[in-house]
């Protein structure tokens, strides 16, 4: 389960339910259980208006500072599903890790993105934000993080494009 028998604390990685992150990480906290949810503002965008929002680093991760103690306690919070385990053990996360994470979200001069996609080529994909939203094709190729090359089957063209891997997805 944990790492060590002492009352030492050790951060480690939860997963909640989907957008519930600052939910979970308020829960936590009442409960005296220190919790870290690395945030950055975002401006969306709808139809009507912007806003600025404070969106999680990582959707569905929540950090937590706890004891072996402390353990069980994390997992009956409300919208907390599991640890994140690595070879059977709740994976341990250093100090060094969680103060970069800091000092990361403190810097707003700086824009950074997190993203677990790998998009593959052949695939279908959808445009989801920006200018071109609801766009549908194929990724044809991808080169580096925020160009590709999407063949758009409904205008038999294809479309070169520069575009963060946030604003894209696949679909069926």
């Amino acid at each position: 389960m944990i790492h060590g028998t002492g009352p030492s604390k050790c951060w480690h990685v939860i997963y909640t339910h989907s957008r519930a992150e600052k939910k979970v990480c308020q829960e936590l906290t009442e409960n005296n259980i220190e919790c870290f949810l690395p945030l950055q503002k975002m401006l969306r965008k709808w139809k009507d208006r912007k806003k600025w929002v404070e969106m999680p680093l990582f959707p569905g991760y929540c950090f937590v500072y706890i004891t072996r103690k402390e353990y069980d306690k994390v997992l009956q919070t409300n919208k907390v599903v599991a640890y994140i385990t690595f070879e059977g053990k709740a994976a341990v996360v250093s100090n060094q890790q969680i103060e970069e994470l800091k000092q990361l979200v403190q810097q707003s001069e700086f824009e950074y993105q997190v993203s677990t996609e790998n998009f593959r080529e052949g695939k279908k994909v959808e445009i989801i934000e920006g200018p071109l939203l609801g766009l549908k094709g194929e990724l044809v190729r991808s080169s580096g993080k925020n160009k590709f090359i999407i063949r758009l089957h409904q205008l038999n063209n294809i479309l070169t494009v520069e575009i963060p891997t946030s604003c894209l997805t696949y679909y069926t």
